[in-house]
């Protein structure tokens, strides 16, 4: 007979406050069979908080198109195995995409528990429009930068972005530039932490702000859409043939 096959868990671990923590999720960290983690010495620090003792395996975006495969066959064997990444929801802006993709590939059950992340948090609090929104994460550092931004230009739902404080008023600038000085933005840094802070206002007025205070701590950035009045203003573009001498 073939051994039932294991379950892949998606563990969200807190982004600030242990508290954050969800009972189903300490559960099932001291019940898996093996803990995937992004940096094990910080997850250690989690597990020990929690009175966790589990082995932990080292997984990344370095080493997960290496060792997915070997996670996969203990997956078949009938293993438990949970990933967390160093904090939120792995697989947002962290190692996770990869080995679930494997894993369902190869018929293997994936649950993902809900829980924390940085950006749901920042969104809702930002007093921006909620309904409808895009997730950018990073944008990208170099190549390909200009024309993301280029392409969000118009874009109508609220964006949401994950910034390091050492590019955070460049970014800003940056988005003055292509969205106009007068777009509405918040910028939420240390979530669910002791600092915890949203700056609103203007892309103009948060830039100035920023220009004063030293970022400090992760940020997520959300920015309003384009309004649809001054998208089709811009747009709208004389007819030469109706233009009189």
């Amino acid at each position: 007979m073939y051994a039932e096959m294991g379950i892949l868990y998606i563990i969200p671990t807190p982004v600030g406050n242990m508290e954050d923590m969800t009972l189903r999720a300490i559960r099932l960290l001291r019940e898996a069979d093996l803990v995937l983690a992004e940096d094990t010495r910080t997850s250690g620090i989690l597990l020990k908080h929690f009175d966790i003792r589990n082995h932990l395996m080292s997984h990344h975006k370095f080493n997960e198109h290496g060792t997915s495969a070997g996670i996969v066959e203990r997956l078949k064997a009938g293993q438990t195995v949970a990933l967390i990444s160093d904090a939120g929801t792995p697989g947002i802006s962290d190692p996770g995409f990869y080995l679930v993709r494997e894993a369902v590939t190869a018929g293997i059950e994936v649950q993902t528990l809900p829980g924390a992340t940085a950006f749901v948090p920042a969104l809702v609090s930002s007093g921006l429009p909620c309904d409808r929104f895009c997730f950018e994460g990073f944008l990208p550092q170099k190549k390909g930068r200009q024309t993301r931004l280029e392409q969000l230009r118009e874009e109508q739902r609220t964006m949401v972005f994950y910034e390091s404080p050492y590019r955070v008023l460049k970014t800003l600038q940056q988005f003055a530039e292509f969205f106009g000085e007068d777009r509405p933005v918040s910028c939420c840094r240390e979530i669910s932490k002791v600092h915890e802070e949203s700056v609103r206002g203007t892309l103009a007025q948060v830039i100035s702000h920023f220009r004063e205070h030293e970022p400090k701590g992760e940020f997520v950035i959300v920015v309003g859409g384009a309004q649809k009045e001054a998208k089709e203003k811009r747009q709208t573009k004389p007819d030469k043939n109706l233009i009189q001498n």
